[in-house]
C-alpha cells in the first residue's frame, strides 16, 4: 500500500486519503502528511507574512492544530490539502492580528535562494523576485493570498474557494482582478 499521493485525474478523490486514514489510526502516519506539505505550508504563510521565523511559528500552529484535528476530517468532496490550508489560512489570520497589534515586517530583506547558474542572470531573477514580491505586498490580503494559493502552492480554484471560504466561480474573478492588479503594479 503506497501512502504517496497520485495524480489526479476528473472525478478521482483525494490523493491524501489513505494516508489520512493512517494518520486517524496511528498518530505516527501523519509524519507523511507532514512531510508532503510542510514546504508549501511554509511557503504560503511567507509569502503572506514576509518573515520567516513567523511563517515557522505559523506552520507549526498549522501541523498542530492538523494532528490534533485529524479525527475530524471527512473526506465529503474536499481534499486534505484543501482543508489544512485552511487551517494554515485561519493561523495566517491569527498572526496577522497580531501582528497589527505590534508592527509589520517588510519582505524586500528576503535573500533569494543562491542559483548554480550564471551570477549574473541570478541576479536578475533575485532581483525581479523582489520586484514580484513588493508588488504582490501592494495587493490586498484576499487577492495575495489568492495569488499565492493558486501559483505557489498549486491550489485549483475549487480547494482556494474551500479555504477562503468563498465559491470557485469568486475565486476566479478575485484571480482575474490580482492579476490585472499585480501586471498594473509591475508596469
Amino acid at each position: 500500500m503506497s501512502l504517496e499521493p497520485r495524480s489526479r485525474d476528473a472525478g478521482e478523490g483525494d490523493p491524501d486519503l489513505e494516508a489520512v486514514r493512517a494518520a486517524q489510526i496511528d498518530r505516527a502516519a501523519f509524519a507523511i502528511l507532514y512531510r508532503r506539505y510542510l514546504e508549501r505550508v511554509y511557503g504560503y504563510c511567507f509569502y503572506l507574512l514576509g518573515d520567516h521565523h513567523d511563517a515557522e511559528d505559523v506552520t507549526e500552529r498549522t501541523f498542530l492544530a492538523a494532528l490534533s484535528a485529524i479525527d475530524r476530517f471527512r473526506d465529503t468532496g474536499s481534499t486534505f490539502r484543501a482543508w489544512l490550508f485552511r487551517i494554515a489560512h485561519n493561523q495566517l489570520v491569527n498572526a496577522l492580528r497580531a501582528r497589527g497589534r505590534r508592527g509589520t515586517t517588510p519582505l524586500d530583506g528576503v535573500p533569494e535562494p543562491a542559483g548554480g547558474d550564471d551570477p549574473a542572470r541570478a541576479l536578475d531573477r533575485a532581483d525581479e523576485a523582489r520586484t514580484v514580491r513588493r508588488a504582490l505586498a501592494m495587493l490586498s490580503e484576499e487577492r495575495r493570498q489568492v495569488l499565492v494559493l493558486r501559483f505557489v502552492d498549486g491550489l485549483s480554484a475549487r480547494e482556494i474557494g474551500e479555504v477562503l471560504e468563498r465559491s470557485p466561480g469568486a475565486v476566479r474573478v478575485l484571480q482575474h482582478r490580482a492579476l490585472r492588479d499585480l501586471e498594473r503594479l509591475l508596469a
